[in-house]
């Protein structure tokens, strides 16, 4: 099967398990593992931050961090899509109480201007306190959608001039790197915190990194024991990212490269309204017809192709690194013999 379902879904290549099993490991919790220390201090440096936190998944990094950033009753500010909203649980009001100001914005990207509309009264005790910002980037609701860094600069600007911190979800972080070409450190300067994934894209089997400054990170390895989070000898893990950021960052251009080739497929069937336009490795399709969507995943899946649905009369496909050239060029060929 060709399994375009998730970025998630990919293996770790030879070299990367060679990594794996030569690792060297202690226990974490003590803070004497060698390898989980090394992918911490790596992947801090890269975006210029003080320290960072090995974690189990992207959704315990982000959770973590607004536990940190945020008080019990206080509100955190993100789009209407956010991850950290949709696909995290109801995380934020279990597990540090606070509710949630839903903004709406352009493919799952919010603006400075909206933010500060929403900004809730400081002195009004009818309101919680705004406590937090949060974006994703690329925004996975948003098909994969990238911030422009002269919006994010505002937004920074805006929390800089309220004392709100900023927080990152960067599940695909990278992705988005791939495309405006940044230093990562610069890009890092913008936030407080940032969720790095490391299993998606850039083809690691477990964990995020959460970074930030030494005394965020300090008060959020705490968060981490508390929520179960501390590990032991989890260097063999760790490892497995730390190959990931070292070496399969740059080829997420190829998966890019790929979606655009799907999308410019699915744009000639008379079956498809529209595909949000690619920016990364997420193709987001609109059928004309909704209630046929299961029906040609279905068909898909007869190809030995495999997609999701992505809401109703919409289907997703997500390129990664366990898809190659021809497993693309097959697909696009099926795609021309999908019937309604």
């Amino acid at each position: 099967m060709i399994d375009f379902r998730s970025d998630t879904v990919t293996k770790p290549s030879a070299a990367m398990k060679d990594a794996m099993f030569a690792a060297p490991v202690g226990d974490d919790v003590f803070g004497e593992d060698p390898s989980i220390m090394a992918l911490e201090t790596y992947a801090a440096q890269l975006f210029g931050k003080e320290a960072g936190l090995f974690c189990s998944s992207g959704t315990q990094t982000n959770q973590i961090a607004i536990n940190v950033h945020v008080q019990p009753g206080g509100e955190v500010i993100c789009h209407e899509e956010s991850h950290i909203y949709k696909y995290e649980g109801g995380g934020i009001a279990k597990n540090s109480g606070a509710s949630v100001r839903l903004l709406k914005g352009n493919r799952g990207r919010i603006d400075a201007k909206t933010i500060e509309q929403w900004i809730n009264p400081p002195l009004d005790v009818h309101f919680p306190l705004t406590q937090l910002v949060s974006l994703e980037d690329t925004a996975n609701r948003g098909g994969g959608a990238v911030y422009s860094f002269d919006k994010i600069l505002e937004i920074r600007a805006l929390c800089d001039s309220l004392g709100l911190p900023l927080h990152l979800d960067g599940a695909r972080v990278c992705n988005a790197l791939a495309v405006n070409q940044m230093d990562p450190a610069i890009y890092g300067a913008a936030f407080d915190s940032i969720s790095i994934c490391l299993s998606k894209g850039l083809g690691a089997p477990v964990g995020s990194v959460l970074v930030g400054s030494r005394e965020f990170i300090h008060k959020a390895r705490r968060v981490r024991k508390v929520m179960g989070g501390g590990m032991r000898q989890a260097g063999i893990i760790a490892a497995g990212g730390l190959f990931a950021l070292k070496n399969n960052r740059e080829r997420l251009t190829e998966d890019h490269r790929h979606a655009k080739l799907l999308e410019a497929t699915f744009l000639k069937q008379d079956w498809v309204e529209d595909v949000l336009g690619v920016e990364t490795n997420i193709v987001v399709v609109q059928l004309k017809n909704a209630a046929k969507r299961d029906e040609i995943l279905a068909q898909f899946m007869s190809f030995g192709i495999l997609a999701m649905a992505f809401g109703p009369g919409m289907l997703r496909l997500v390129t990664h690194l366990d898809v190659s050239s021809e497993d693309i060029d097959f697909t696009c060929e099926k795609i021309g013999m999908i019937s309604e």
